[in-house]
């Protein structure tokens, strides 16, 4: 085990926070294993607690660890990356990274159509949409939260599908359609309180966010779907040319 040498100019965090990141560099924590809480640390390198949390911190705002409330602290996966060029679905881009994809159903169910979606979705407020809200994760660790709102006449019952296990897309390719190109814009948020529980991050945690607009083969705009992003666990990147 290092330790902390007190004769040394670096101040105290800045070697504790070496020391934690060490570990999880050299393989000793691997993903997903839980680091020992607060007051193990306090208690092996004689720092006060402030000093052990400030490093937390440090770690978590890197994406080196994250937190579960009530749970403790984790060691990150590597951040996804993930590129603006492609409409990819979340089961086919977690398989290619090699990580395995889950997904939790929160909401299913027929709404009618607010003014804001209908609007984007070309067609009259109050039509039926089929509403979908889905919790996506990587190895068990939450990543997003997705919000489906299909226009239900292109879709009829589509809502009978088994989500937690079968990808939506492949649903919607059953009644002929397939994504032929998507508007989407991006931003940044802060997590509301009921997101971050259901993310497993702090509330006011950094959040991407995206707003977007399939269509169909026949360019006819199917889908409005909203994405909440963990900022800790997602970077976008885009490729730009002259």
């Amino acid at each position: 085990m290092e330790r902390i040498d007190r004769y040394s100019p670096l101040p105290l965090y800045h070697q504790l926070y070496e020391i934690l990141r060490g570990s999880i560099h050299s393989g000793e924590w691997l993903p997903g294993d839980m680091i020992p809480p607060e007051s193990e640390l306090t208690e092996r390198y004689e720092v006060s607690r402030t000093t052990v949390r400030q490093v937390l911190d440090m770690l978590v705002n890197e994406g080196l660890i994250y937190r579960q409330r009530g749970r403790g602290s984790f060691v990150a996966h590597p951040t996804v990356e993930q590129a603006l060029v492609r409409i990819v679905s979340f089961t086919d881009d977690m398989r290619q990274r090699g990580l395995t994809p889950g997904t939790e159903v929160l909401f299913s169910g027929l709404v009618p159509a607010p003014v804001d979606i209908a609007r984007r979705l070309e067609i009259e407020p109050g039509e039926e949409l089929a509403h979908l809200k889905r919790l996506r994760l990587a190895e068990g660790e939450p990543m997003s939260v997705e919000e489906s709102f299909l226009v239900h006449r292109h879709c009829p019952g589509v809502l009978d599908g088994d989500y937690a296990s079968n990808p939506l897309r492949e649903a919607l390719v059953s009644y002929g359609i397939r994504w032929l190109h998507a508007r989407q814009t991006i931003r940044a948020l802060v997590a509301p309180g009921d997101l971050a529980r259901v993310l497993s991050i702090e509330p006011r945690a950094a959040l991407l966010f995206i707003e977007r607009v399939s269509y169909s083969q026949q360019h006819v705009p199917v889908e409005f779907l909203r994405i909440y992003y963990r900022g800790d666990r997602y970077m976008l990147h885009n490729e730009l040319s002259d």
